[in-house]
């Protein structure tokens, strides 16, 4: 797995991690089993980067839970966590934005294979744009 892909998504996990703390601090969940959540989200962030492809269903089971244990900000889990962990996380994706992943997956491989550099928010950016060529 690329550097640049895998420093990407820990950078989300780490912005989802702070969402987490922070609801926790505001009291608007129950502290214990919080608590034991969060350490388990900080073993995925800490063995991710070790061992990336046994981490996945780690991840999987955790961004899942998310939107169960906190659906109060579901919303703001970031939608490429979802691609990049994939199995049941791909669940709370429409079809439509599965696609745009895997354009954007094929891109990334793509760009791989011939050397090249490959900015993952900047490639999604221009998949998102509309395909009609209409300018508003």
């Amino acid at each position: 797995m690329a550097n640049a892909y895998l420093d990407h998504h820990l950078a989300l996990l780490a912005h989802l991690r702070g969402i987490l703390v922070a609801l926790g601090e505001a009291e608007q969940v129950p502290e214990e089993n919080h608590a034991l959540f969060v350490e388990r989200f900080d073993d995925l962030m800490n063995e991710l980067p070790r061992d990336p492809e046994s981490s996945l269903y780690l991840g999987q089971d955790l961004i899942s839970q998310v939107f169960h244990r906190y659906p109060q900000i579901a919303h703001l889990v970031p939608r490429d966590l979802l691609w990049f962990f994939g199995g049941d996380c791909l669940h709370f994706m429409p079809d439509e934005e599965i696609e745009l992943f895997q354009r954007l997956d094929e891109r990334r491989y793509e760009a791989e294979q011939n050397d090249e550099p490959f900015d993952w928010n900047q490639e999604k950016r221009l998949l998102a744009l509309p395909q009609d060529g209409s300018k508003h």
